[in-house]
């Protein structure tokens, strides 16, 4: 059994939940282009229902890929959200999209553009979780649960952590940072909606 399908597994016990008409993956993808150079790779893996949040920064070619991976969400029934450029979620026909946490004062302005639209936000403390649900987005991403390789991470919250900041809001939360088979098992009673990684769906 490969990490995806392991996790893969994990995730089907987490609870379902919906938004906007729309079930929320228990598995989100976030692509990085430094850290995972063929996104379109690991979405054609993903299993139906998962997500893939893609974070194209800025890139000249964002369109181009951004399509690439609407197609194979559309094939293999995925949610599909862009990370922080409403334009390009328009471009692409994304299913919504998610918002960093400095960007997150943009959500009330993007819910009345888009009330179809999913809007997740990340949050990395207390403070951040109760506001971004305040603000009313769909899904918090709250990192790092565990030691990452982003080199923005800031201290692991752990898995206590983590409980303590579920406890804070009735809005869905996704675990993400360092998640992986050596680390998911402590997360399977915490509440969670879903699990996110980066590497961690790599074949």
């Amino acid at each position: 059994m490969d990490e995806l399908e392991a996790l893969s597994r994990t995730a089907m016990t987490f609870a379902p939940r919906t938004a906007r008409g729309i079930a929320l993956p228990n598995l989100l993808f976030f692509t990085d282009p430094a850290r995972v150079p063929d996104p379109e790779a690991v979405a054609q893996r993903l299993p139906r229902g998962a997500g893939i949040v893609f974070r194209a920064f800025g890139a000249a070619d964002a369109a181009v890929r951004g399509l690439r991976l609407r197609a194979i969400a559309d094939q293999r029934g995925l949610v599909l959200l862009v990370g922080a450029d409403e334009t390009l979620a328009e471009a692409i026909g994304a299913d919504g999209v998610h918002l960093p946490e400095r960007s997150r004062d943009l959500a009330p302005d993007l819910r009345a553009r888009r009330p179809d639209w999913l809007i997740t936000i990340t949050a990395h403390d207390h403070a951040a979780v109760i506001a971004a649900s305040a603000l009313g987005a769909d899904a918090l991403v709250v990192s790092p649960i565990f030691q990452s390789n982003s080199p923005s991470a800031g201290p692991a919250l752990g898995v206590q952590g983590l409980t303590k900041l579920i406890s804070a809001t009735v809005t869905p939360v996704y675990a993400l940072g360092g998640i992986g088979t050596g680390t998911v098992e402590g997360l399977k009673n915490t509440g969670i909606v879903g699990l996110a990684a980066v590497e961690a769906f790599l074949a």
